[in-house]
């Protein structure tokens, strides 16, 4: 234990850390005592905080911390650019093919309309035709009923005028016979 409490070989030795998702589920107590190793070693001899050495630990960890996402850093905003413009090409020629498509589809529209419209004008027309047609022989049969009743009327007009005639004759015959 005198081992684990001093600070030179604790500082020698190289220092690793182990996450808990790291060690296996069988080790809990390497990892436990991983970590209080870790906390033996920011102590010296007297068991007080070294807190010049503790401090400038951290600054070096801090620095490479910060010197690592910087480098990661400019190239995964370089990254990100290059993806940005990659993915705003690509949807730009998708915008541009739908755009195409949308203008193809208007037209095929426009056509389809056109022909409905030519369609229904015809039928149109055709009903139109048929109407007149129609309309066109109830006319003649209507003319040709007045025809007949004109044919009938002018028979009984004459019909009329022999029997005037043959009235106006009965009677000179009955005015001479009762003289």
């Amino acid at each position: 234990m005198s081992s684990l409490l001093s600070p030179r070989k604790a500082k020698d030795q190289p220092r690793t850390t182990k996450s808990l998702s790291d060690s296996s589920p069988t080790t809990p107590s390497l990892t436990s005592r991983g970590l209080k190793h870790e906390r033996v070693s920011r102590l010296d001899s007297s068991g007080a905080y070294d807190r010049e050495a503790y401090d400038a630990r951290r600054e070096n960890r801090m620095a490479a911390r910060k010197k690592a996402e910087e480098e990661a850093g400019c190239t995964d905003y370089k990254k990100m650019y290059e993806e940005a413009m990659s993915t705003n090409e690509r949807l730009k020629s998708r915008l541009q093919g739908s755009k195409q498509e949308l203008v193809l589809v208007q037209t095929q529209l426009e056509k389809v309309t056109q022909r409905k419209i030519t369609m229904t004008e015809r039928s149109n027309e055709r009903s139109m035709l048929e109407k007149e047609k129609r309309e066109t022989r109830v006319l003649q049969k209507k003319i040709s009923d007045m025809e007949d009743e004109v044919k009938i009327q002018t028979e009984l007009k004459n019909e009329n005028q022999r029997l005037k005639d043959e009235n106006g004759a009965l009677i000179r015959v009955i005015s001479k016979l009762s003289k």
